[in-house]
């Protein structure tokens, strides 16, 4: 096991790493930003590095400054969080030629599934459902007519280095598609300094739903059920829940078992999950897979009593897997409360929380790094913290979520938590009746 872990991150997720260390044993450092010095990270971790300005790509994005402290400190592994360089292939490549265990997957793993179009070829070969769409990347305007054409529109164009919502569109008539590519090629160009764009056909009325997935060392591989993503803004997930109100007792099996397959095309060693969409009919295509430990693993921990962190740790240890594969036994929802302002399009909050009240009870669970006095900086996500609620049953998952956000007061600054107390009172989605477009038509009634 390792002696010393440093934590490549920061806010919650470097906090959530900090407590599973200490309960192994495991020493930790913290990184932080001149931004950060005031964190609980960073009061919380054995040992502290600044690493840096505030801006990301002078601190948090700068490797050298990263390994140098995992040297100075002598720490044997590097955690990556989520985020910032958890599917980075070149660090992890980096931590393997200095001897630091990445806890996360090979570089290898990364390249394999986080170029879009080649992790859509070697899924489709591991017999991994994968929606209809171009072979490889569009060549120009003509070969994308033809393709369109023949997946039939309506259609979704994708940048194969893209993400977070960037350098997608959906095209609905054939004389469009040409106009489309031209801009999305030049998006991606701008974003991700890459214009390699690849066409999908558009899955209408879908439900985003994950299969959380792990591999050890030795070639064992096991899925811990799903998670419902759906309820999203702009492509940017805002509620996760398990079991799925959509799932079936075949339908989990069917994906588990694809899952499955994903993981062992490319022999993959840690934690991760691969994303599907899934139709109105229960069809389900292979989206992405996900290399690193997900924002809302805390739900699944919560239904199957596990501990995901502490499993990823144990793994890059070269412990092996149990090989089970789990199911729910419980429900469980997750808000994410960011400093932005819901009635105003969302626009972040950042600034000074000046009154900090926590809500508590049997079945709730929060993941933060605020306290009152601390100050939400305007330069990283304005995710405040993670608000998780489980219970028995879906309905009084629901009534628990709703009577947490009500007592969970935050002044200082514009948050979500308005915003999640009347999604909690949408008739709609207390039936479970949602999918990705759920929102488009979501209206926030004044506060």
């Amino acid at each position: 096991m390792f002696k010393k872990v440093l934590i490549a991150n920061r806010g919650e997720i470097a906090l959530r790493v900090i407590r599973t260390c200490k309960e192994m044993g495991i020493k930790t450092v913290a990184v932080y930003s001149k931004a950060d010095a005031d964190s609980l990270p960073v009061r919380f971790a054995d040992e502290a590095v600044c690493i840096g300005p505030a801006p990301s790509s002078e601190s948090y994005l700068k490797m050298p400054n990263i390994i140098a402290a995992a040297e100075i400190t002598n720490a044997d592994a590097i955690h990556p969080g989520y985020g910032f360089l958890s599917e980075n292939a070149k660090f992890s490549r980096i931590c393997q030629e200095n001897k630091i265990k990445f806890i996360g997957a090979l570089p290898e793993q990364i390249e394999g599934m986080g170029d879009k179009a080649t992790a859509k070829a070697t899924m489709a070969k591991a017999g991994v459902p994968c929606v209809p769409g171009s072979e490889g990347l569009l060549k120009d305007g003509k070969h994308a007519v033809k393709v369109a054409k023949e997946i039939g529109l309506p259609v979704m164009m994708k940048a194969t280095a893209g993400g977070g919502g960037k350098g997608m569109r959906v095209v609905w008539k054939e004389e469009d598609v040409e106009k489309a590519l031209d801009d999305i090629k030049r998006e991606a160009k701008a974003a991700f300094g890459n214009d390699g764009v690849y066409m999908e056909k558009f899955i209408e009325e879908p439900r985003h739903i994950e299969i959380q997935i792990a591999g050890d060392q030795f070639g064992t591989f096991c899925h811990m059920s799903e998670r419902d993503c759906s309820i999203q803004r702009r492509h940017q997930k805002l509620v996760e829940e398990t079991p799925s109100p959509f799932m079936t007792k075949s339908l989990r099996k069917k994906m588990g078992e694809a899952a499955i397959r994903a993981a062992a095309a490319v022999n993959y060693e840690g934690v991760g999950t691969v994303e599907f969409l899934v139709d109105k009919h229960r069809n389900f295509y292979f989206m992405e897979m996900n290399t690193r430990i997900q924002v809302e693993h805390t739900i699944t921990e919560e239904v199957i009593t596990f501990d995901l962190i502490k499993e990823q740790i144990k793994i890059a240890a070269g412990i092996p897997i149990s090989g089970k594969n789990y199911e729910p036994k419980m429900h469980a929802i997750q808000c994410r409360i960011n400093a932005e302002d819901p009635l105003h399009d969302f626009r972040p909050s950042p600034g000074a929380i000046t009154v900090y009240h926590s809500p508590g009870g049997h079945g709730v669970r929060v993941d933060t790094h605020a306290y009152a006095g601390y100050t939400i900086p305007p330069n990283y996500d304005s995710m405040i913290s993670k608000l998780i609620v489980s219970a028995q049953t879906r309905e009084e998952a629901i009534k628990k979520m709703h009577r947490a956000l009500s007592e969970y007061i935050i002044d200082g600054v514009k948050t979500t938590i308005p915003f999640h107390i009347q999604l909690f009172e949408n008739e709609e989605f207390k039936k479970g009746n949602f999918t990705t477009k759920f929102l488009d038509d979501f209206k926030m009634k004044p506060i």
